[in-house]
């Protein structure tokens, strides 16, 4: 269930059919979920709250025929693969993983071998490769040091992907936590019209920070308000990823633009990247490819800069209702050492709507 599905309404414009990243077209997702054991940590072996989110850019050969996209970091305490290849030449040429921390390094040598048995001129008659992960610390509740995502989960990741696909406590987003209740992988998309041509721009999260006191939704400071619920204790200070999508022709620079953008749609939701946090936003546009072998001279399309504003706006809406679908969808999990995370719950979350008047139906 969403935020539309609660009539808490986000933003001014129109979501597109699934009210997801994959409505913006050829875009597919997978996950893979690791759930064993209970109880004490044992270092190493459990249990185990994580997994592992795989982005499919387009449904081609990405390393062939590459997409623009650009990074921007709100705040750097992160440690993840591929950003400085994308900030040089504002292209990516692999899927883009989520997972844990100390998973990035397995998924980004898993992501490579992907990429090598779709393309065997790489490292032969060609360069190399550039995977893309991302990450957030799952700690709470997971046996961080086990490093239990393994090659085949990514694999199987990218098997799975669709463009229907679970959010809430599912792959990358299984551990993680969010304003100290249960967060996770969460998306939303809007579509916008400028000079008569509509386009789509979709954002998809790894939630995985925030004070609860903090947590405002639509405006309304609902972390406030349940303050006192049960589940209290560790806040999270961080991380998120941000992923946004769009079918809007950019540049690698205008994408660069977009993804500050998400930090408004993070603000809104009460995030301040405090210090220990990493906020990573990551854009790219599915408008047009770039072909690994190109030698001649090839256009780029753009949208002048003077019509990017609704484009902006939609990126800073899709980013803050992406972080309350995260926390809307996940559900209650206790993992190593009996820590539970405890799911919004959705009955007081109404009633809070309700008293400040923020509620549609």
């Amino acid at each position: 269930m969403k935020a539309p599905d609660l009539g808490i309404k986000i933003g001014f414009y129109e979501h597109g059919k699934r009210n997801s990243i994959t409505d913006v077209k050829g875009i597919k997702v997978g996950h893979v979920t690791l759930i064993r054991g209970e109880g004490k940590l044992i270092p190493g072996k459990g249990p185990v709250r994580t997994g592992v989110t795989v982005i499919l850019p387009h449904e081609g050969n990405i390393f062939k025929e590459k997409l623009l996209a650009n990074v921007f970091v709100m705040n750097g305490y992160a440690k993840p693969v591929g950003l400085t290849q994308i900030r040089e030449l504002g292209t990516i040429e692999t899927p883009i993983a989520l997972t844990n921390t100390l998973s990035v390094y397995t998924v980004a040598d898993a992501l490579t071998d992907f990429m090598l048995e779709q393309n065997e001129d790489i490292g032969v008659t060609t360069g190399s490769v550039n995977p893309v992960v991302l990450e957030c610390n799952d700690s709470y509740l997971n046996d961080l040091r086990g490093k239990h995502v393994k090659k085949e989960h990514v694999f199987e990741a990218i098997k799975n992907a669709s463009k229907d696909f679970e959010e809430g406590s599912v792959g990358a987003g299984t551990g993680m936590s969010s304003f100290e209740f249960k967060g996770g992988i969460g998306s939303s998309s809007r579509v916008v019209e400028i000079e008569g041509k509509k386009y789509t721009v979709g954002a998809l999260v790894l939630n995985n920070f925030g004070k609860r006191e903090d947590l405002t939704i639509a405006g309304v400071p609902v972390g406030w308000e349940l303050k006192d619920y049960p589940g209290r204790g560790k806040p999270s200070k961080g991380s998120i990823i941000m992923i946004l999508a769009t079918d809007a022709p950019l540049t690698a620079r205008q994408l660069y633009r977009l993804a500050k953008r998400a930090v408004v749609g993070l603000a809104r939701t009460g995030g301040y990247a405090y210090h220990g946090s990493g906020d990573i936003a990551l854009a790219f546009s599915t408008a047009q490819r770039i072909k690994h072998y190109q030698r001649e001279e090839f256009e780029i399309k753009m949208l002048p800069d003077a019509r990017l504003n609704r484009l902006f706006k939609a990126a800073a809406e899709v980013t803050e209702e992406a972080i309350i679908n995260s926390l809307l969808q996940a559900k209650t999990m206790t993992g190593r050492d009996n820590h539970i995370r405890y799911a919004l719950p959705h009955d007081k979350l109404i009633e809070i709507m309700k008293k400040y008047g923020r509620l549609e139906r």
